[in-house]
């Protein structure tokens, strides 16, 4: 009945505005925000955000127009918002990579918003607001307000030369009319979304023990286990997380601080000082799963990608120790997980055909099997489900008999300048190369090509010709075999042309020689290159939104 109401409340224009009953939000925002007989504040009611955007604006509203608040008081004007103005979870997933501050080399966006919106800020910090059409308006003005430069850099576009006449027929709107137009079309205050999230929504029952698998670029992936415990609120939590490195055997524990907004967004910190994290996640309508990013550094370049599960009463299988077998061979790896069963024996495990189950090694602690298998010359290519017993693994691992080419993880990469004379901190880059292999159609580059995982290729920096003379491989920075690059520090260089400062533009590449390598018929290892721009330190930062506990 009550899923039922929300949406026919929404079918009925209920949701038009979304009234304010938390006393301490009408305190503090009704001396500025006037209240109607329904209980609407003007402009809150009719606008819904992500936390982070509830608390960019409260910012904005202490710097600039002297509202007063505890920090108590935010974390609970920021706590009552982000509940009852927010975004379903079908409206902040597109969006969410915003706020985990993940790269991206080029951001999905309409081509209509481009001059106007994107041109000063990711199309992100857009996707994670919802407003009525007079809201979407009014944020036009407020931004003329604010930062007038913009009417004619970006709102009205730059006038290059004399202007004609409009061509009869064509579209004289101003870029930011246009792109305020598909603003109010995509991203409308009243949503199916929303109506049906707030009729279902329940309380957050997240306590006990959930199983961990993470990965790390350069770092490799990672299993261990996460215990939340109820904190000070309903919506507070506490977390202790030990997690140990597939590759290296290296434990990792950190004990911190979440909150959940709008039922299903966490925001949290563990750790402390050099090891202390931030963390964006999402938690699954179910309640069954946690997903996100875990990140660090003074750029936020450095982070994990995190997946929790709830642990049940059956076994679980959370990774293996190898991404891919390779056919011909016979290879010993790990199977991680939990609460696999005792006594195990070859016929309870299966990888499909082609691949023969030698014999079992150690079983320790109910999460972790050693199997040592077979496969066959002419085992088919491709993924494979691994099964233990009646516990299955989708995609678990691949088969295949070549590296046939490999691919930067990305195609673009960005390095700060730091570490001289000023305060400012260094931006690093850890790269990656990810192993393919060309597939059933045996042509690489299709899309049925194999995804072998990472793989250890070897890093160089090459220049990048961009200018005459151009020295730039000779002063960004190093880079190290693993990947792992290290800028300059900031300042005009006496010894670089013109004392410039030590930016520039290079390519990163990665160079595989495995044996397991394809052979090019002109002799040549496998590469790829990734473009690098190694830029200035960020001088001046807007307001950096960190809801977290």
């Amino acid at each position: 009945m009550r899923k039922l109401f929300g949406i026919v409340a929404f079918a009925s224009g209920l949701f038009a505005q979304i009234p304010v009953t938390d006393p301490l939000v009408v305190a503090k925002c009704s001396g500025c925000h006037s209240k109607d007989e329904k209980g609407n504040l003007s402009r809150i009611s009719w606008v819904r955000s992500a936390p982070e955007g509830w608390q960019q604006a409260i910012k904005r509203m202490v710097r600039l127009h002297g509202v007063s608040l505890k920090p108590e008081e935010a974390r609970k004007v920021v706590q009552y918002l982000s509940d009852q103005h927010g975004l379903a979870p079908e409206e902040a997933k597109p969006g969410i990579y915003y706020f985990e501050k993940r790269h991206l080399d080029q951001e999905k966006y309409p081509e209509v918003v481009r001059d106007a919106c994107v041109s000063c800020h990711p199309y992100g910090q857009a996707m994670n607001w919802r407003r009525d059409a007079k809201e979407w308006d009014l944020l036009v003005n407020m931004h003329i307000g604010f930062f007038p430069v913009v009417e004619w850099n970006s709102f009205r576009g730059m006038q290059r030369g004399p202007a004609g006449p409009p061509v009869p027929g064509a579209d004289t709107r101003t870029p930011v009319e246009k792109a305020i137009e598909q603003m109010k079309t995509d991203f409308p205050l009243e949503t199916k979304e929303w109506a049906a999230w707030t009729a279902s929504r329940r309380q957050a029952k997240l306590a006990g023990r959930w199983l961990l698998s993470a990965s790390q670029p350069g770092k490799g992936r990672f299993t261990g286990e996460v215990t939340i415990e109820p904190g000070a609120s309903p919506n507070e939590w506490v977390t202790r997380s030990t997690m140990t490195s597939i590759e290296s055997g290296q434990t990792i524990t950190r004990e911190g601080k979440s909150a959940l907004y709008t039922g299903y967004s966490w925001r949290g910190r563990s750790g402390a000082n050099t090891n202390a994290v931030r963390e964006v996640m999402m938690v699954s309508r179910d309640q069954s799963m946690i997903e996100g990013r875990w990140f660090w550094g003074a750029y936020d370049e450095f982070g994990y990608d995190v997946k929790l599960v709830r642990t049940e009463d059956r076994p679980v299988i959370l990774a293996t120790s190898v991404t891919a077998l390779r056919a011909g061979k016979t290879t010993t790896f790990q199977i991680l997980g939990d609460q696999f069963p005792t006594g195990l024996t070859v016929g309870d495990l299966d990888l499909g055909a082609g691949i023969t189950i030698k014999r079992l090694g150690r079983q320790t602690q109910s999460t972790l099997i050693e199997v040592e298998v077979e496969v066959a010359e002419k085992a088919p290519l491709g993924p494979r489900d691994l099964a233990v017993k009646r516990t299955v693994a989708a995609g678990a691992i691949a088969v295949y008999d070549t590296v046939d080419y490999i691919k930067t993880a990305s195609d673009t990469a960005i390095a700060r300048l730091g570490g001289g004379s000023t305060a400012f901190n260094k931006g690093y880059m850890q790269f990656e190369a990810i192993g393919f292999n060309r597939g059933l159609d045996g042509k690489p580059n299709t899309p049925d090509d194999i995804n072998l995982g990472p793989v250890k290729a070897e890093w160089s920096l090459e220049e990048f010709f961009a200018v005459y003379g151009d020295d730039d491989v000779q002063y960004v920075g190093t880079i190290d075999k693993s990947g792992y690059f290290t800028p300059s520090i900031e300042g005009p260089n006496p010894k670089r042309k013109f004392s410039r400062n030590n930016y520039g533009d290079v390519w990163a590449v990665a160079t595989y020689k495995g044996e397991d390598a394809a052979k090019p018929k002109d002799g040549s290892p496998i590469t790829a290159k990734c473009y690098l721009v190694v830029t200035v330190p960020q001088y001046m930062r807007w307001d950096q939104p960190e809801v977290a506990q």
